[in-house]
């Protein structure tokens, strides 16, 4: 039971994390971004949980949404939107990842010398 709860606050309580890694590579649909949260990183979600993690993200300045021009009219069609990363969500991310491995450290030296807590969020 430890373990399982371990499992679901590091996956689906912090979507955040793993889309914000997707999107250093490219910009992507919602739709592209749930589907690979299931494949590459085997998190049992639906799709619509995706959409609401990116809204959210959206509002905390994380990610926002480009509306792509249909082809050939240059007209916005609003049904083909994708996300990309801000700079605040390179940030972000880059200070979850750090803070997660301050904690690795510090599991993985418990016991040995130093202080023995991972560094807080500033």
């Amino acid at each position: 039971m430890a373990y399982e709860r371990l499992v679901e606050k590091l996956t689906k309580e912090n979507l955040w994390l793993y889309i914000l890694t997707m999107l250093k590579e490219k910009p992507m649909y919602g739709y592209e971004i749930a589907g690979r949260l299931r494949s590459d990183f085997k998190i049992p979600i639906a799709t619509i949980t995706a959409y609401v993690v990116l809204y959210k993200m959206e509002r905390e300045g994380l990610v926002e949404r480009v509306a792509e021009p249909e082809a050939g009219g240059g007209r916005i069609n609003v049904r083909k939107v994708y996300y990309r990363q801000t700079e605040k969500g390179r940030d972000t991310l880059e200070k979850g990842i750090e803070y997660i491995r301050s904690i690795l450290q510090t599991l993985e030296g418990a016991g040995k010398s130093g202080s023995g807590e991972p560094q807080k969020e500033e």
